[in-house]
């Protein structure tokens, strides 16, 4: 039973961070979670948003059941649906897997607003939005409607993927939102039946990036297919092996992130658009 005394909205949270990639099929959503959970390890509140409209995987990463759905009260105030001692919410709940989201971009963005103003999300020290890939509509909704703390733009190492990183963090410059660091996702790889290391996708990208817009390089984590099958069974790396070698790389990326929040004091966002 939720209390009516319970505001919804942003008004509790300290910290809003964006986790952004330039494109898709780095692990954004991977790392959002097992961000979040990180966090929370370090005796955070920690909520996280889905903020990818079209394509939600939040449900499914955190194991949450196709038929779960958020508490509605006061009429119009959505319950945040428990996962793993976070506070998720995101359309997968209002939806089913197989429902497609045939929206233009002003029903996307005022979903995003929806979930954020008239969800019950209560006192939070971090709240965690999974970002869709690109530079669209849900980037700049977010920006106009919600004090955001920073972003964390996650990344591959080859050319390619940085590219698109560098549009991110360009375009998170253009609605003033601090860039907090880049994850580098998929660094290394680590043979399980011979231990040889190899860099799959190429080295040292993520840094060479952050040095260039003057951010920090969060952490690096290994190309490892338990991050994956964990992921797709709804038991996130952090919480089913955490003391393992991958949990440690999410924790010590959260403690940088929590250092950088420290860093950068949040200022009203100014949006410039140019051709």
């Amino acid at each position: 039973m939720v209390e009516a005394v319970i505001e919804s909205g942003l008004g509790g949270v300290k910290y809003i961070v964006a986790v952004a990639s330039g494109k898709g099929g780095v692990g954004k959503s991977t790392t959002a979670v097992n961000l979040a959970l990180a966090l929370q390890a370090q005796d955070l509140k920690v909520g996280i948003l889905d903020a990818d409209i079209y394509g939600p995987s939040l449900p499914k990463m955190l194991g949450i059941a196709d038929t779960v759905q958020p508490q509605v009260v006061n009429g119009n105030a959505f319950v945040p649906v428990p996962a793993h001692g976070l506070k998720s919410m995101s359309i997968g709940y209002l939806t089913t897997e197989a429902t497609p989201m045939v929206w233009r971009g002003p029903m996307a963005g005022g979903a995003l607003v929806q979930m954020m103003e008239q969800s019950l999300w209560g006192e939070l020290d971090v709240l965690v939005v999974d970002m869709p890939p690109g530079t669209g509509d849900i980037q700049l909704t977010l920006a106009q409607k919600a004090r955001v703390s920073g972003a964390v733009v996650v990344t591959t190492p080859q050319d390619i993927a940085l590219l698109d990183a560098r549009k991110g963090i360009e375009m998170f410059r253009k609605v003033d939102i601090p860039v907090l660091g880049i994850v580098e996702n998929m660094a290394l790889h680590v043979c399980s039946n011979c231990g040889h290391t190899e860099s799959v996708f190429g080295e040292g990208g993520g840094q060479k990036v952050a040095s260039e817009y003057q951010t920090r390089l969060l952490g690096s984590l290994p190309l490892d297919k338990r991050i994956r099958e964990e992921g797709d069974r709804g038991t996130p790396i952090v919480l089913v092996d955490p003391d393992g070698e991958i949990a440690r790389c999410y924790r010590d990326i959260a403690s940088s992130l929590i250092t950088a929040l420290a860093e950068n004091p949040v200022k009203a966002p100014v949006i410039s658009i140019e051709d």
